[in-house]
């Protein structure tokens, strides 16, 4: 918990710096989060685990709420993935990603022998389609591509034969052709070329990516101070409390902030995988790699973006980025795996 609250603390220095009336939002979801892990810590949920009806259903209303959001939510930025109740916003695709862990974990426990057929791996599949299929028509191709690497890690883990490994690789190339033909957007399209050739379309697709390098750049080894930081206060950095705030950090704090901050969730990591390798059952222990998988995956994705080996997909840095949501979902399986490293044998 103590590296948890260091990245959040992280985060909301950030927000603190650009962005007061975010900073109280956030500390207000932080707040709810830190109650709902606790609550959860407490709670025995081993009998909760033992029922796939219960498991089923939440899936089921996952899906329903992003089925809603495409149908009702209101279009941000050409995105309809945030529900609106009163002052705050929920966005279902962040909870997606929980239900997804908790759905193959407890699919894996049960068919890990069989991981080596087809029918298994094509079942464990079947899971990421709906919710992947949804997620992308938002559209939010950064949230589906972060559920399909929670899949294919999980699978990966899992003790997939080497040979079926690299006929899926395979399989995933060609699924990419399709999406790039048919299913990707020109201005997604753009992204991806801009991350190919960075010095194309300066002002155009690559701004963000070039003043996110400035930034990064210009913070040097102590950074430029609390509230010194001219690519956040002059609005140059676009999407410096979500999408960039690596960057942001960096230009404010430097290499020392952002040392404390890889090495801080390095830790969060580590400790997470120790947790699962020393608790009983093997649904906890899916878990617990689910977890992880999805926070790599996201800190791989943001920060990629940030220096620009990544095309901008909108990722969110796990914990740090401004977002109730992505909060309170992280929160839910710090407060499961809690659960579990409470009652060890």
């Amino acid at each position: 918990m103590l590296a948890v609250a260091l990245l959040s603390g992280a985060g909301m220095i950030s927000l603190l710096s650009s962005q007061r009336e975010m900073l109280y939002k956030q500390i207000s979801w932080f707040g709810i989060s830190i109650l709902v892990a606790l609550i959860l810590a407490v709670l025995d949920l081993r009998s909760f685990f033992s029922h796939k009806a219960i498991l089923r259903w939440l899936y089921l209303f996952i899906c329903g709420l992003l089925g809603f959001a495409y149908l009702f939510a209101p279009s941000i930025k050409g995105n309809r993935s945030w529900i609106f109740l009163g002052s705050f916003q929920i966005q279902p695709s962040e909870f997606a990603k929980v239900i997804l862990i908790l759905i193959l974990a407890y699919f894996f426990s049960k068919a890990h022998i069989g991981i080596g057929r087809w029918s298994i791996v094509l079942k464990s599949f079947l899971y990421f389609v709906p919710l992947g299929l949804l997620i992308a028509a938002l559209p939010d191709m950064g949230s589906a591509m972060v559920l399909f690497c929670l899949w294919f890690g999980l699978v990966l883990v899992s003790g997939m034969p080497i040979k079926k490994i690299i006929i899926s690789f395979l399989i995933g190339l060609v699924a990419l052709v399709v999406v790039w033909v048919f299913i990707l957007k020109p201005y997604q399209k753009d992204r991806v070329m801009g991350a190919i050739f960075p010095e194309r379309d300066p002002m155009g697709v690559n701004y963000h990516v070039i003043q996110s390098k400035i930034a990064i750049g210009s913070g040097g080894i102590f950074g430029k101070g609390f509230g010194q930081g001219t690519q956040i206060q002059l609005g140059f950095l676009p999407e410096a409390q979500t999408d960039f705030i690596f960057a942001a950090i960096a230009e404010e704090g430097g290499f020392l902030a952002i040392l404390l901050l890889v090495g801080s969730f390095g830790w969060m990591v580590i400790r997470i995988l120790k947790i699962g390798i020393m608790i009983d059952g093997n649904i906890y222990k899916y878990i617990c790699l689910g977890t992880a998988i999805l926070f790599i995956v996201q800190f791989v994705f943001n920060i990629g973006s940030n220096i620009g080996l990544i095309p901008v997909i909108g990722v969110t840095l796990p914990f740090v980025s401004y977002g109730g949501s992505s909060l309170l979902a992280n929160m839910l399986l710090i407060g499961i795996i809690q659960s579990a490293w409470i009652r060890r044998s």
